[in-house]
């Protein structure tokens, strides 16, 4: 009996099971392999992370970043890929490669550093979900080495000044996904009918593009104008992420349509039961207000009343 693994990572929101890339990188893999993962997504109620996420956990074995998990899951006897040809295992690598070099910076930008998307969007979520003091620690903290990693794969010498980054991340990452539509054509995945390890990385960096709602939306415009692409991430989520291992819609999605079923029955349950006070008035005998003063009190006076024999 294999030995359970349990995956830490950032869970999720805009109909995807996570935010983060690589967590969902992670995600997506296990579920192309069938890797029976318990997730334990992090929340206030949840320590805050001290190192990298997603962080797997098997027995005494701790590992971190997704190369190193997702080879672990292959000694396991999981694997996405072993109906791969060695020149496609090569595209594979090739292909990741210019997903961390072109579209990452990129992605870290919108995310991170684009004042407007940080503050309104990035900052707030993140803070919901770790821990008080940490909550305002932490995503500043992830903001800046955003930022150096940004600086440091594409800063170029000092002569580059932020907004000459800025403009050349952009059109990197558009140019990583006018190749990566290219790529995948009218196919459902990058290599035919079976997803593997490429669709998990394609994945993991498009989709928080694709669905994350921002008030800056470069990347995001230019992604929703490659239905193919948009089409790829929309299928894994349909087909692969209906319900996370803990059987909950990862967008919490159920839960609103859960909702919105109790509030439609309350209010047709509400509805019926006025149908049937309407229909009772409506069968009782009517009597007009003046035949009133026809009644009469019994000759044994008030106590023969109608109305004294109805009181307690």
């Amino acid at each position: 009996m294999a030995a359970p693994m349990e995956l830490s990572c950032w869970g999720g929101d805009w109909g995807l099971p996570s935010l983060h890339p690589e967590s969902l990188t992670v995600m997506a893999y296990a579920k192309f392999s069938g890797a029976p993962l318990t997730v334990n997504t992090i929340s206030n109620s949840w320590r805050a992370p001290k190192g990298d996420v997603p962080v797997l956990i098997s027995e005494d074995i701790v590992i971190s970043q997704p190369a190193k998990i997702l080879n672990f899951l292959r000694k396991q006897k999981y694997n996405a890929d072993y109906e791969l040809s060695a020149k496609q295992g090569a595209d594979t690598l090739a292909y990741i490669a210019l997903l961390e070099e072109k579209l990452l910076p990129a992605l870290l930008h919108t995310f991170w550093v684009e004042a407007e998307n940080y503050c309104s969007v990035t900052k707030p979520w993140f803070a919901s979900r770790i821990a008080f003091p940490l909550s305002l620690y932490l995503p500043g903290k992830m903001s800046r080495e955003a930022l150096n990693r940004i600086l440091l794969t594409r800063g170029g010498p000092p002569p580059y000044s932020l907004t000459e980054v800025e403009a050349q991340i952009y059109r990197d990452a558009k140019e990583c996904l006018n190749l990566l539509s290219k790529r995948l054509g009218t196919s459902q995945f990058f290599f035919g009918h079976t997803p593997t390890t490429l669709d998990a990385f394609v994945f993991g960096f498009l989709a928080p593009i694709y669905k994350v709602c921002f008030p800056r939306v470069q990347l995001q415009e230019h992604l929703k104008q490659l239905p193919n692409l948009c089409r790829f991430c929309d299928d894994i989520l349909t087909c692969y992420f209906r319900l996370t291992v803990s059987g909950h819609s990862p967008s919490g999605q159920d839960t609103a349509d859960a909702n919105l079923q109790k509030l439609t029955q309350l209010v047709n349950k509400e509805s019926n039961l006025i149908e049937k006070m309407d229909d009772n008035l409506r069968k009782s005998p009517q009597h007009p207000p003046r035949k009133l003063t026809t009644l009469k009190l019994a000759a044994g006076g008030e106590e023969g009343s109608p109305l004294n024999r109805l009181s307690p």
